[in-house]
């Protein structure tokens, strides 16, 4: 499958690699709990998912190992249909960590995508949950699902309206799906460098969630992914309930 890398594709690791690993995401946990602490949370609840575009399974491996033996919640994410096939790796393959689907998907990926992820982040319009129970139906899976919002407003951004009104109707619409189930919602913390924005679009998604529960009874939606590298600690304060971290413990992607 285009896109696919597997263990017998790449060199071993070597101990300074793996080490730099492991240091980086000790880094990301501490940042996580100091949030944490922070925001009077617990930080052994929040989920620290491994974005895994372009890494190899060497890599992951070596990251899931670390997390586990620090007793963290774990969940690999992928952001491209054409690189769920490399999870299929002997170092990967049923190792018991959840599998979600992070990135913007299209209708003709919906199989895969059904086929990975326990969980897909990225339900950002109505074709795409009518392609993804499609699926599932046929594939005879259920599945769990996030609704993304567009916190920022950026045009370069997919996802609903941060209302209630806009929310409203896909969400009823997966919550009369047998395949398909809303848990929570996602999304992708405003583009600048301004902190007020940056934890005014994150903890809009959690102020949503609130109004959604209080007017809709959505009390299913219970996660909130958001924060990435550079944003993890404001999405903690915020309520983050899944931090999806990349750059941050693998370094910088190849090119």
């Amino acid at each position: 499958m285009e896109g696919m890398t597997t263990s017998a594709d790449t060199p071993a690791l070597d101990d300074a690699q793996r080490a730099q690993i492991i240091d980086r995401l000790d880094d990301v946990l501490a940042r996580v709990d100091r949030a944490a602490e922070r925001a009077g949370r617990d930080a052994a609840e929040i989920t620290v998912l491994l974005a895994t575009k372009l890494r190899s399974p060497q890599e992951i491996e070596v990251a899931i190992q670390a997390l586990q033996e620090r007793g963290r919640r774990i969940a690999v994410g992928e952001n491209r249909a054409q690189e769920i096939a490399k999870h299929a790796d002997p170092l990967l393959a049923d190792n018991g960590v959840p599998r979600h689907f992070i990135g913007r998907l299209q209708t003709n990926k919906a199989r895969d995508v059904i086929a990975f992820a326990e969980l897909v982040h990225s339900v950002d319009r109505p074709d795409i949950a009518e392609a993804l129970e499609r699926r599932a139906e046929l594939a005879d899976l259920r599945r769990d699902v996030l609704i993304q919002v567009n916190t920022s407003g950026e045009e370069s951004k997919g996802g609903f309206a941060p209302t209630a009104e806009a929310v409203a109707p896909i969400l009823e619409r997966l919550r009369a799906s047998e395949r398909l189930r809303p848990v929570g919602l996602m999304t992708i913390g405003a583009n600048t460098s301004d902190e007020a924005a940056v934890r005014a679009s994150l903890g809009g998604l959690r102020e949503l969630r609130d109004v959604l529960r209080a007017q809709y009874g959505a009390d299913e939606l219970t996660e909130l992914s958001m924060g990435m590298s550079g944003d993890l600690e404001i999405a903690v304060e915020e309520g983050a309930t899944i931090v999806r971290v990349g750059s941050a413990v693998f370094g910088a992607r190849p090119a």
